[in-house]
């Protein structure tokens, strides 16, 4: 293992695209789509998903992501208490207005600005904000889940159920600013000189004539935000991310389609949203003449979406039934929970995190060819392709085989399995799947549910509303695309081999840690290391894991997540939970908002990480585990988000002012 430090600061790519970059026509807004491209681009050097992330990639953006709050607010001359400020998709928006007085909010949108982000800001009066379950449920819309209750979050996050389109959101607040600074109409009638088609943007760039390892080690030069140096207790380091369960960063050409997307005219968005249309299909198995592609802004909306549709499912005589498993993320859990008259069943996971397909077949025996339990028949198993805590891969087409058996349908959470897997939605008749772009390597706002035609249940016009909804992220969509053909073209053999050497890597060396306990697979020898993916998760003795989280970023410059992972029951079966612990870090959350409470260390890897990350990794954490055992117990170290007990000679501080300056560098003109 190594210790050695960069000296780098900053590194900053050139446009890596053998295309000719589409020039802006000469009119007053020129300067402001410069400015526009200058600070999306700069917001991605430094981008990581938000709030429960750790490390200074996570504070930055989190930073800028909570500061487009205000910003929406300063446009619309509004104060800042009483107001919640939610993002939305256009069809959340008009759901969540609907439920508005309509005295009690305003709205400015991308649209309004002339721009084709999808992103509607409303500004609501908190009071007036509907109480209960939230219209839509999933990740980030719960505080806390146990299987009979749930404590909800607060707004905004209680009305952005999954992760939000966050850089479209920085993009749409940058854009605010300009118009202040250029006028209202400066992004109206943007155009490029040089007209560039779908194919041009989504299948030609400079790496187009080589594909598998070579592809990915030059795609890995091309990562946005490689290289960029951190300060650590340990002086520089470049910063480390381990988090790509989470979000993953952008490639330089997945930005370069967005960028110029943005530029052409409605005619070529109208091609590339056919095209991306026609990828997914190829990429995903799933032909457009059996599957529709609905676009959608993440995962958690393509569920609700088909969560939606069932509950307009109207079959007489009939007690709809939903099963999914222990192991499922909020968004695909919350989802089915919350649908009036439906029952949801989860079926247990073994320790390792994998379903028993017994287990899925006597369920079905008993409620559809028994007839167990009266009128009730399961019409849907819904379940993930791959657990977001275990890292453990379903056999989807043994499921679907006997899923279909008992005429059931088949939905599949993919948004831990398209980066990682090869996906078959055909082959392995699968009904429905919804994944997110973010997780894709292509972080701006995208997501997709592709559905078996005929299966989606809504009014023509609410269908349109739907599709124009998600398609209005014609960047995002962009993204996804070019994403998606890049992968492809790097191939999951090499994908899988890479990240599988990874794992045995983190493995190997967690394992040689004094008291780590890790959960899952542990061993590369067992004979389900194959079915297990990049997604590691463990706890060290005296550490609680937000805390663990927090020192190596402090001590390492590196990127991981703890806590839930917006998979709570999951979570709490791995730690043993009991039931009257459950109610109790219930009634703590309710009395201390802040408080972190047990949870997990997740390391999760991507193509981007090599040996090097891990090694860096496994070596503070080492360091961190030996101190931590020389250490006195402390059950509430991470109340208030404090880490007493461990010294941090002012990185905390360096840290906030590394998100000050970046938020300064992305919101403000230089100069």
């Amino acid at each position: 293992m190594t210790n050695k430090v960069s000296k780098e600061t900053v590194v900053n790519f050139a446009p890596d695209n053998a295309l000719k970059e589409p020039a802006l026509n000469c009119n007053e807004n020129t300067g402001a789509f410069v400015e526009l491209e200058r600070g999306v681009r700069a917001a991605l050097e430094t981008y990581s998903n938000v709030h429960r992330g750790s490390g200074y990639y996570s504070m930055v953006t989190t930073m800028l992501f909570e500061q487009a709050r205000d910003i929406v607010l300063e446009h619309l001359d509004l104060n800042k208490d009483g107001t919640a400020v939610i993002f939305c998709s256009p069809r959340r928006a008009e759901i969540l207005k609907a439920s508005l007085r309509p005295t009690s909010y305003q709205s400015v949108s991308s649209r309004d600005l002339g721009l084709p982000f999808g992103v509607v800001a409303l500004a609501v009066d908190r009071g007036a904000l509907p109480r209960g379950v939230p219209f839509q449920t999933g990740g980030g819309t719960a505080r806390l889940v146990s299987p009979g209750w749930v404590i909800w979050a607060n707004a905004p996050d209680r009305f952005e159920a999954g992760t939000p389109a966050i850089v479209m959101i920085i993009a749409f607040a940058r854009s605010l600013r300009l118009v202040q600074q250029y006028g209202k109409d400066v992004f109206q009638n943007m155009s490029a000189s040089q007209i560039l088609s779908a194919v041009d943007i989504l299948y030609h760039d400079e790496q187009e004539s080589i594909s598998g390892k070579e592809l990915l080690e030059k795609l890995r030069q091309t990562m946005i935000g490689r290289g960029v140096c951190i300060p650590t207790a340990s002086g520089l380091r470049p910063f480390i991310n381990l988090d790509n369960a989470a979000s993953t960063p952008a490639f330089l050409p997945v930005w370069d389609a967005v960028w110029k997307t943005w530029l052409q005219p409605r005619q070529i968005h109208m091609e590339i949203v056919a095209e991306v249309k026609a990828i997914c299909a190829l990429v995903l198995n799933a032909p457009l003449k059996h599957f529709d592609v609905i676009f959608t802004s993440n995962t958690t909306e393509a569920i609700n979406l088909a969560a939606e549709s069932f509950f307009n499912e109207n079959e007489p005589g009939i007690e709809p039934v939903v099963v999914n498993t222990l192991m499922e993320h909020n968004s695909n859990e919350l989802p089915w929970r919350a649908l009036p008259g439906v029952s949801l069943i989860r079926l247990p996971v073994d320790r390792e995190g994998f379903l028993d397909l017994d287990d899925v077949e006597t369920v079905l025996r008993a409620y559809n060819q028994e007839n167990r339990y009266g009128r009730k028949r399961v019409r849907l198993v819904a379940v993930t392709g791959a657990s977001n805590i275990l890292g453990a891969f379903n056999d989807l087409a043994a499921i679907s085989r006997v899923t279909h058996q008992y005429g059931a349908r088949l939905l599949v959470d993919a948004a831990q399995m398209v980066a990682h897997r090869r996906v078959d939605v055909e082959g392995c008749e699968i009904d429905y799947l919804a994944f997110s772009a973010h997780k894709v390597y292509a972080p701006f706002g995208s997501g997709a549910l592709l559905v078996r035609k005929g299966l989606l249940n809504f009014p023509p016009e609410e269908l349109e509303l739907i599709r124009s909804s998600g398609e209005e992220n014609v960047g995002g969509i962009a993204a996804m695309g070019k994403a998606l053909v890049l992968i492809q073209r790097i191939g999951w053999d090499v994908i899988q081999e890479e990240e599988r050497a990874l794992t045995e890597r983190v493995l190997s060396g967690l394992a040689q840690i004094p008291g780590v306990t890790i959960y899952g697979v542990r061993e590369p020898g067992s004979p389900r290391f194959k079915q297990k993916g990049g997604v590691i998760i463990f706890t060290l003795p005296k550490i609680m894991a937000p805390q663990a989280a927090r020192e190596l970023a402090e001590q390492g410059g590196i990127g991981i997540r703890a806590g839930c992972h917006c998979a709570h029951l999951m979570v709490k079966r791995v730690l043993g939970v009991p039931p009257l612990l459950e109610q109790f870090q219930g009634a703590m959350l309710n009395l201390f908002p802040r408080i972190s409470l047990p949870g997990v260390a997740r390391v999760s890897l991507g193509i981007e990480n090599s040996a090097e990350d891990v090694d860096t990794f496994l070596l503070v954490l080492a360091q961190i585990a030996s101190k931590a055992a020389t250490r006195k117990s402390n059950p509430f170290a991470d109340l208030q988000n404090s880490a007493p007990g461990y010294p941090r000679s002012g990185i905390q501080q360096q840290m906030k002012e590394f998100a000050r300056v970046a938020g300064k560098n992305i919101y403000t003109q230089p100069g």
